[in-house]
């Protein structure tokens, strides 16, 4: 594997399987962005798939800004995913420290628990959890919305960073200590500075599933106050069927794609180096 594919054939073969692989995730994100420059006279007379008119109409992206309140919404979906993501790297964190370092009875079987939870699909608990969080009033909040997502990636994180701190050698610990550092100060100024690879990987892929969630957040929350972006296209898709809007469609869409994408290219060698890096050790 290291001295890459050798056969001609089978480099062919690979980078034919590549290249429609890439276009089947290239041009959904084009065709979405060409669509959202367009009138609605161009989706009812032209092919759904032509090209747009000029001049292009960057205008429905102000529309959609102003008259569907999407500053709001953004602002919700940031305050919701990055409090979930940083609340969620914390716990995984120390909990994944606490597993990996430390040996006492039961600790397998946490981890397994933890592990054994990823194979469950989180929408099995979303009944009881309406329940739960109506109860507690946190319904129709931030803060719900904030401990469910939390909930749902913290056994990723423990995965991840379990193997993580399993790598790091032991005489770090045992130097903080003699420094008189102690449980805490090891934790937060050696071990979890050394483990940010995989805390920048688990977060980025956090942040890429809190930021698109849509079914979670519609069954909690039925304020528009609290909408978050996936919710407000999912009740911009409903109106649809009594006026048509499809180019503003399309550009709300891209809100929510471009953040993520952007995060994405910029981040993606850090997810690819430590989530195997996380995995191997």
């Amino acid at each position: 594997m290291n001295q890459g594919i050798k056969n001609p054939i089978v480099k062919i073969i690979f980078l034919g399987i590549l290249l429609l692989w890439s276009v089947s995730v290239i041009y959904p994100l084009i065709w979405t962005l060409l669509d959202s420059l367009k009138d609605n006279q161009q989706f009812f007379f032209n092919k759904p798939w032509a090209l747009p008119n000029f001049p292009l109409l960057w205008e429905n992206y102000s529309y959609v800004w102003e008259k569907y309140h999407f500053d709001k919404y953004f602002v919700n979906s940031l305050v919701v995913t990055g409090g979930a993501t940083l609340l969620g790297l914390l716990l995984a964190a120390m909990t994944a420290y606490v597993l990996a370092r430390f040996k006492f009875k039961g600790s397998g079987i946490i981890y397994g628990l933890y592990i054994s939870s990823m194979m469950v699909p989180f929408i099995l608990a979303l009944i009881p959890l309406f329940f739960l969080l109506n109860s507690m009033h946190l319904t129709n909040t931030k803060i719900g919305l904030i401990l469910v997502y939390t909930s749902s990636v913290l056994a990723f994180g423990i995965f991840v960073l379990v193997g993580f701190f399993k790598g790091l050698p032991k005489e770090l610990e045992e130097a903080a200590n003699i420094d008189g550092a102690g449980y805490y100060g090891t934790f937060f100024r050696v071990m979890l500075p050394l483990s940010q690879p995989g805390l920048i990987a688990v977060g980025i892929i956090n942040v890429l599933n809190i930021w698109n969630e849509y079914i979670v957040g519609t069954v909690l929350v039925s304020d528009p106050e609290q909408y978050t972006l996936p919710i407000e296209i999912g009740v911009m898709q409903a109106e649809m069927q009594y006026r048509t809007e499809w180019g503003p469609l399309f550009a709300a869409l891209m809100f929510t794609i471009v953040p993520v994408l952007i995060l994405y290219i910029i981040f993606q060698r850090q997810i690819a180096s430590g989530i195997t890096a996380g995995a191997v050790k």
